[in-house]
């Protein structure tokens, strides 16, 4: 008997010293803060590490994590200023700074946020219209930051940053932005199938200009060679034709020769189509006739030449 009462003293003994060992050594991990109370009071904070405390004198009244938290409050029905009631859903990121102000600085701190969160949103909402409550996020969630943030330092927490999850309007005002959104886009497709007609047209236009333009250039061009072609052609006859008058005159033919020439130019006359020729009634009048022709012939030689060395 005795001995059972010995071993049950025992083990109580060594429950008792495992009990105040461990209320006496504290482990704090790595972003945790321990609010040490002695008698009641505060006492001190213990940071991340092995700590040693007083048992029974002192108790960790609370734990406070010092990880940057995120809460995605519920919905708030706020009022725009142009009498819009909507539910807009707002997140916070904060952070504990001082963990004996969030111990001490206001009961229940969470609850104080979103609390705050809701009346600083409809302050703000209250001075915005419907359009610009829906295209001002950047400027709701840099004000609330701001006032949430000056509001919850002596509570010792940071707010870093605040987001306006959503914002939905009533429905009947979805539906009317939905089909004004849908008659911009048909207004923007009108205006852009416009525009592509007249680009389109204007091409059509430049095209056929620049067609014609090409096309007058051509026939141009082809009349120029053509023209060109002509007189070449000319002057090449005429070339020819002053040669032979000038080769015949070297030859210095006589009388004999301008007889022949003579009757070869009666005979072209006869093989003509007039109905009536007239023959000299003597052949040195036809010598006569063929000279004055030669002599002619003689006069045009200097312009013939003139215009070669042109």
């Amino acid at each position: 008997m005795e001995q059972i009462i010995g071993l049950v003293l025992t083990i109580f003994f060594v429950l008792l010293f495992i009990a105040l060992l461990s209320m006496t050594i504290k482990i704090i991990p790595q972003s945790h803060a321990y609010v040490v109370e002695r008698l009641g009071a505060y006492s001190h904070t213990l940071p991340k590490g092995l700590h040693m405390l007083f048992p029974i004198i002192d108790r960790v009244a609370l734990d406070v994590p010092l990880k940057e938290q995120v809460y995605d409050f519920t919905p708030q029905p706020v009022i725009t200023k142009d009498n819009v009631t909507m539910m807009i859903d707002t997140i916070v990121f904060f952070q504990i700074l001082d963990p004996k102000l969030f111990a001490y600085g206001v009961q229940n701190p969470i609850k104080a946020i979103e609390a705050l969160s809701a009346t600083t949103l409809r302050n703000i909402i209250g001075d915005l219209e419907l359009d610009e409550t829906l295209t001002s996020r950047e400027v709701i969630n840099t004000r609330m930051r701001i006032i949430l943030d000056e509001a919850t330092d002596p509570w010792g927490i940071k707010v870093g940053r605040v987001e306006v999850k959503n914002i939905l309007p009533p429905k009947d005002i979805q539906e009317a932005m939905e089909k004004q959104m849908r008659a911009e886009r048909e207004r923007r497709s009108s205006i852009l199938l416009a525009e592509g007609e007249k680009r389109s047209a204007i091409l059509m236009a430049e095209g056929e200009k620049e067609s014609v333009v090409l096309r007058s250039e051509a026939k141009k061009q082809a009349l120029i060679a053509e023209a060109e072609g002509q007189a070449q052609a000319m002057e090449r006859v005429y070339l020819a034709q002053a040669r032979g008058i000038e080769l015949i005159k070297n030859a210095n033919p006589g009388q004999a020769y301008l007889t022949l020439k003579g009757f070869e130019a009666l005979e072209k006359v006869a093989n003509g189509q007039a109905t009536k020729i007239i023959i000299p009634s003597e052949l040195q009048n036809l010598a006569s006739v063929i000279g004055a022709a030669q002599a002619i012939m003689d006069d045009r030689k200097p312009a013939v030449k003139e215009k070669e060395v042109k």
